[in-house]
């Protein structure tokens, strides 16, 4: 049986973990903090405020950055602020602004800087 926090985890590649951390800190107006794990950088999200992380950034051989696969979609305050800051970082949206059915809040799909489909979603 899963947790009812689904998911526990989750790992974002990235070729330039610089480039990466200051696109999404850019883009979510947040820091993120760096970290090792053994030989594995990484560029941890928060986990709302509490000391635990959510997910990360990951430099690692064994993971390339892409479109295809499984889309990770992070919970934004307010889509639209989001969606304008990617358009400044020269990202492209992939899915544009889109209402779930009613009640159901926003979602939109970008390209990161690195070359991964990546996934938003907002109340608002």
């Amino acid at each position: 049986m899963l947790n009812p926090n689904v998911p526990a985890w989750f790992e974002i590649p990235a070729t330039d973990l610089d480039r990466a951390q200051r696109f999404y800190e850019t883009a979510f107006g947040q820091p993120l903090k760096r970290e090792t794990m053994g030989e594995v950088e990484l560029v941890v999200f928060p986990y709302g405020g509490q000391p635990m992380s959510s997910g990360a950034l990951i430099r690692h051989e064994h993971c390339a950055p892409s479109m295809d696969g499984t889309t990770v979609y992070l919970s934004v305050g307010d889509l639209s602020v989001v969606l304008e800051r990617l358009g400044k970082l020269d990202a492209q949206t992939v899915v544009p602004r889109t209402a779930l059915p009613e009640g159901m809040g926003f979602f939109a799909q970008f390209r990161d800087c690195e070359g991964n489909r990546v996934g938003l979603w907002s109340p608002v």
